[in-house]
């Protein structure tokens, strides 16, 4: 049995869906309730931060996709892939960030390096998953395009070669699946760096209608974040949307190399999402 962690997200629920889709015997495992699950997949609720009762979460896993939402500063990844591996999990997959290889000294992400490390260390097959930017933070701009079909972002020109959801799914979906993946650390990226002006053209063509984009200051930018994100995870968000680094900046081959395809570029994701917009 494979248990999805975070299994009503952008990720877990398409990789739930990719995983029963092949006919594995799939757990989704989320805070809140799971509606719309595909047929014969089993909905246990709980919460990653419950150490005690993550026996009864993990119990008959033989693998486990570790999601952690948001910030987790409230975690012990240790104890948590202890309580796993106690269970009898043998093989762990890690959703991680990209940041915690570029951005070693970022505060923001101290508790993904810690779970990488505590899931290196387990004793246990392991693969790691760092995306980059998610194809999928433009929901940000929603209410702004139905309104007014506008977009006001920072950085305007600056690309980066953000990620579809979907792949990350469609990857880790691969990983969970093969143990020949065991011991590996992937980078996952879109096929071509796409900067918010790009983005933002992207989303005019598939709505079919003009969408004008408003330069933003970062000032600007972080006021508007932290009203409903965390300011660590606003301030490291800027850094990386405003400096990135040379290995930011570079396509991975990973997607690919697990894939055998091309990742999907942002305008693929636009058309799919297209009805958020209108």
């Amino acid at each position: 049995m494979i248990v999805v962690t975070g299994a009503t997200g952008n990720v877990g629920r398409t990789l739930v869906e990719l995983l029963a889709a092949a006919g594995e015997d799939v757990t989704a495992m989320s805070r809140r309730p799971a509606d719309g699950l595909p047929a014969g997949v089993a909905h246990r609720r709980g919460d990653l931060a419950d150490v005690e009762g993550l026996k009864g979460l993990f119990e008959g896993a033989d693998a486990v996709y570790l999601l952690v939402a948001g910030l987790g500063e409230e975690l012990r990844p240790r104890e948590i892939v202890t309580a796993a591996v106690a269970c009898g999990v043998r093989r762990i997959v890690l959703q991680s960030s990209q940041l915690v290889g570029t951005r070693t000294g970022s505060v923001s992400h101290e508790i993904l390096r810690a779970f990488e490390t505590a899931v290196r260390e387990s004793g246990v097959a392991w693969t790691v998953l760092r995306p980059g930017g998610f194809a999928s933070n433009a929901f940000l701009w929603a209410d702004p395009v139905r309104s007014a079909r506008t977009v006001a972002a920072p950085f305007a020109d600056v690309a980066l070669p953000v990620v579809d959801p979907a792949d990350i799914a469609e990857v880790a979906a691969a990983v969970l699946r093969d143990p020949a993946h065991a011991g590996r650390t992937y980078v996952l990226t879109g096929p071509v760096a796409v900067s918010p002006r790009d983005q933002v053209g992207a989303l005019a063509d598939a709505l079919g209608a003009a969408v004008e984009f408003v330069p933003q200051s970062a000032g600007e930018a972080r006021a508007q974040l932290v009203r409903f994100l965390p300011a660590a995870a606003v301030d490291g968000m800027l850094s990386v949307l405003g400096a990135p680094s040379d290995e930011e900046r570079r396509v991975s081959p990973d997607v690919e190399r697990v894939l055998g395809r091309s990742p999907r570029p942002f305008s693929a994701w636009a058309e799919r999402n297209v009805s958020a917009f209108v």
